[in-house]
């Protein structure tokens, strides 16, 4: 309980504290994370889910997969993580929120400075002629009756402005990310292997400028023994 303690005083006297948040935090409301026990990679056919070749081949098979974790997210409510982060923004102790999340559940939190450095589903794209629809609730309607989303311009299938295997980060959300890294003095790192480049290297990038990180993971991650705070379970967040 004393490293805890301290570990919200170091929050409390930080310059500039910055949260990078992975699937971990959302496991809590009950999304599915990638790459635990009970991840999505662990089911059949997985690995085409977020494919950029396989959307091109067969759409239908990402919509159908992702229905229930991406398309009910108005089933979800935000965990004690989220909700704690957003009191801490709300107080002005966390000045940025990084994710690698796309479930919205931090801004559904209150979070108002979140940058998505995966992209988002609030936006959907044709990649033939590049019509853009921003109406998730529609999409999200759409998907759950079963049907596609379709352009209105030339009637190819949408595609959700998240990033696929395949395809490069939104550079505007990654720039935002590495200089929010190199801006702090410490970084939150909540629910995230760091396996996942470039989202991964960021707190290195808060090393590199001589900041702190703290390392909220229920698995191992590579910059374990260099964080100033390791702690295993999330849950210390109910103590805030």
């Amino acid at each position: 309980m004393q490293d805890v303690q301290l570990f919200f005083d170091k929050i409390r006297s930080s310059r500039h504290c910055v949260a990078l948040t992975g699937a971990g935090v959302s496991t809590l409301s009950g999304i599915p994370d990638f790459r635990g026990k009970n991840g999505i990679y662990k089911q059949a056919e997985a690995e085409k889910l977020f494919d950029i070749e396989y959307f091109d081949t067969d759409p239908s098979f990402y919509y159908q997969a992702a229905r229930e974790f991406i398309y009910n997210l108005d089933e979800k409510k935000p965990s004690l993580v989220h909700n704690a982060l957003s009191l801490l923004e709300e107080q002005g102790l966390v000045k940025a929120l990084i994710t690698q999340n796309i479930d919205f559940l931090h801004q559904r939190a209150g979070s108002k400075k979140v940058i998505e450095v995966h992209g988002s589903p609030s936006r959907h794209y044709c990649r033939r002629c590049g019509y853009t629809n921003d109406d998730f609730a529609g999409i999200a309607a759409l998907v759950k009756a079963g049907s596609l989303p379709l352009c209105k311009n030339c009637s190819a299938v949408l595609k959700p402005s998240i990033t696929f295997f395949g395809e490069s980060l939104p550079q505007k959300a990654l720039h935002e990310a590495q200089q929010e890294a190199k801006k702090a003095d410490f970084m939150l790192v909540l629910g995230t292997s760091l396996t996942v480049y470039p989202a991964a290297a960021l707190p290195q990038i808060t090393l590199q400028e001589g900041g702190e990180i703290a390392i909220i993971n229920a698995g191992a991650t590579s910059l374990d023994r260099y964080a100033a705070f390791r702690f295993d379970d999330l849950a210390i967040f109910s103590s805030l």
